[in-house]
């Protein structure tokens, strides 16, 4: 994101608008006036890069995602109603956004059909449009019944879409700590003491201090997130995680 050229653009020289040239500018483009739409559009390309920032850690080219959010500008731009009490850039921001997700979905290297996404794409048009004349999240029945297809396609079709991430990557970060996103999920799975015993886990946990083994229990026995074991005894998410590590250290330790 330190590049200052992006897609041909210099973008230390880009123009800063103030809110008055803003809306002196946007009635003039709402009537047709091209040098002040091209002003306008110039006027608002911070807002754009300030979104991409957003997606810069996904892996695709800067430019790329750069020229994809100023599509969703631009149609932003078209379709902003000036009579309505809402400044642009609260306006453009969803459209911007939107833009870039749909770009990143259809170039995905796990390929979704183009039927199942056509069909995705018309059920969030649904939702938005319900959200935006009633106030209110759509539910999937009514989804289902405007569009005449089964809820059971409709659910399926809107995880096709959903970006994959890495169970590695940070959820959040707490100082230096950094909490992923597999910290947050529970096992349901190794529940129980067949567990310890086919690891022999069990006499290396005798060695662990009275808060190591705690954690231990709770996170690999009782199936707990960080979270929920750091809220039980009292101490940061980001402490459990880091005596959790030092304690599986000291295991591998014992058995190498």
């Amino acid at each position: 994101m330190n590049k200052v050229e992006i897609s041909g653009v210099n973008t230390s020289k880009l123009p800063l608008l103030s809110a008055e040239e803003k809306n002196i500018l946007m009635q003039k483009v709402k009537k047709g006036d091209e040098v002040a739409r091209q002003e306008f559009i110039n006027g608002n390309l911070r807002l754009v890069l300030s979104i991409i920032k957003r997606f810069s850690g996904k892996g695709e080219n800067l430019d790329d995602l750069f020229q994809v959010g100023c599509v969703g500008l631009i149609k932003a731009i078209d379709n902003f109603d000036i009579n309505q009490n809402v400044q642009f850039s609260t306006y453009a921001v969803p459209m911007i956004i939107g833009e870039i997700r749909r770009y990143l979905r259809d170039n995905n290297t796990i390929r979704v059909s183009r039927s199942v996404r056509d069909l995705a794409y018309r059920v969030l048009g649904v939702k938005e449009r319900i959200s935006k004349e009633e106030q209110r999240e759509a539910t999937i029945e009514e989804i289902a019944k405007e569009l005449n297809v089964d809820k059971e396609d409709i659910i399926m079709s809107l995880d096709a879409i959903q970006e994959p991430i890495s169970l590695q990557e940070p959820a959040y970060s707490e100082n230096t700590e950094n909490i992923c996103i597999m910290d947050q999920v529970s096992d349901k799975k190794n529940t129980d003491d067949l567990w310890a015993q086919n690891i022999t886990i069990a006499e290396a946990m005798k060695r662990l201090n009275e808060k190591e083994k705690m954690i231990i229990n709770k996170r690999f026995f009782e199936g707990r997130t960080q979270m929920e074991v750091a809220e039980e005894i009292g101490i940061s998410q980001a402490q459990v995680s880091r005596l959790e590590r030092t304690a599986i250290s000291h295991i591998r330790r014992i058995y190498k």
